[in-house]
């Protein structure tokens, strides 16, 4: 069992960063994929990016894809998204994620570990 916790976020003007980070516990941290999502109020939670357990491969949402980038340090049991050129429709509550299974998922319901979430609210 992995337990997350998120932190970093925050309230920023359009056009501007933030950097949420996932701190991991557990042993097993580098054999599990991670994945961040966003639930906005009142829409259902949706993906935004994933890393795999080596940091090898990433994937994106379309909507953030060129303005965000995921990466992880095992060795430290951390995962991070930088978040570049936010715009208001970035405002949501931001999770971290793992999963043990292989390959890519961004399905919610494939992530077994979840963190508590941060809230990102971006003003335009």
């Amino acid at each position: 069992q992995v337990q997350l916790v998120e932190s970093g976020g925050g309230l920023v003007q359009a056009g501007g960063s933030l950097r949420l980070s996932c701190a991991a516990s557990g042993r097993t941290f580098s054999s599990y994929a991670v994945g961040w999502f966003r639930q906005a109020p009142g829409k259902e939670r949706e993906f935004v990016a994933t890393i795999s357990w080596s940091g090898g491969s990433t994937y994106f949402a379309d909507s953030v894809k060129g303005r965000f980038t995921i990466s992880r340090d095992n060795a430290k049991g951390t995962a991070s998204l930088q978040m570049d050129s936010l715009k208001p429709d970035d405002t949501a509550v931001y999770y971290c994620a793992t999963r043990a299974a292989g390959g890519r998922s961004t399905v919610p319901n494939e992530y077994t570990n979840w963190g508590q979430g941060t809230q990102v609210t971006v003003s335009s």
